[in-house]
């Protein structure tokens, strides 16, 4: 028969390699919003027991295995992000310094690395703390609460997109490689913009022409063949072209 616990008392096990962590939740814990965390680590315990202490505190986890995935789950805006240095597809702190001026939210490390110069290292790529593996769950839970309180104080998201190496600040009206920007003139982003943030859906040229010129503007609609021959251009300078795909007798799309 199993044995009932009052919710204050209840206990939850999460095993991971020869430790076993137990995690408790209290029915007084202060409510807090559904905050967001995107944690990425290579190793699956590690991220099976944060996900598991996260989720039962009250957070909204998003996993990532790796350093590629965990660019792409950016688009998610996750409110604190927690990365492993040593990832495949992307390290930890290559990745930091690829999102750092797109994300707003804290960002911490989580490494089995001792040496002065990793940490320094870690806070050089953009990083807003550091924990040593193996780390006290407790601890990393309430440098999680304390930084995510402190960036809510009125701080507001931006409105970024990423794709593979490619950066999209529709906020800022700015596209960048690796954090390299590269210059777009307006209609050449208000093209980007509208493809990209309809990824997948085929636009021709005449429903191009009529979002971004207007419905009453005079001109040709053929204009929009050589706007994304020169977006095409200028993303295949940097290895990016393969995201805006041309449909043969249909028009144009935006891909990941």
């Amino acid at each position: 028969m199993q044995r009932k616990f009052p919710s204050w008392q209840r206990v939850f096990g999460v095993k991971t390699g020869f430790t076993c962590v137990f995690l408790k939740t209290y029915q007084e814990m202060e409510v807090i919003p559904m905050y967001k965390i995107l944690v990425a680590d290579d190793e699956p315990d590690v991220l099976s027991l944060l996900k598991d202490y996260f989720e039962i505190n009250g957070y909204e986890v998003i996993t990532a295995k790796n350093g590629r995935e965990a660019v792409e789950n950016m688009k998610k805006n996750p409110d604190m992000i927690l990365l492993d240095v040593n990832m495949p597809d992307g390290d930890g702190l290559s990745v930091c310094r690829q999102v750092r001026d797109y994300v707003s939210c804290p960002i911490l490390f989580l490494t089995a690395r001792i040496e002065d110069s990793d940490k320094i290292a870690g806070f050089a790529a953009g990083g807003d703390d550091y924990m040593l593996k193996p780390f006290s769950i407790d601890e990393l839970g309430a440098r999680v609460a304390a930084h995510i309180r402190r960036d809510h104080r009125g701080e507001a998201q931006k409105n970024v997109r990423f794709f593979g190496r490619l950066t999209i600040d529709y906020s800022a009206k700015t596209v960048a490689v690796d954090g390299e920007n590269i210059e777009f003139a307006k209609k050449e982003f208000q093209i980007l913009e509208l493809l990209s943030l309809n990824c997948g859906q085929v636009f021709d040229k005449e429903r191009i022409y009529e979002k971004i010129w207007g419905y009453d503007a005079e001109g040709d609609s053929m204009v929009i063949a050589e706007h994304v021959r020169r977006i095409r251009a200028k993303l295949s300078a940097c290895q990016e072209g393969y995201h805006l795909e041309t449909v043969w007798g249909m028009g144009y799309k935006w891909v990941k």
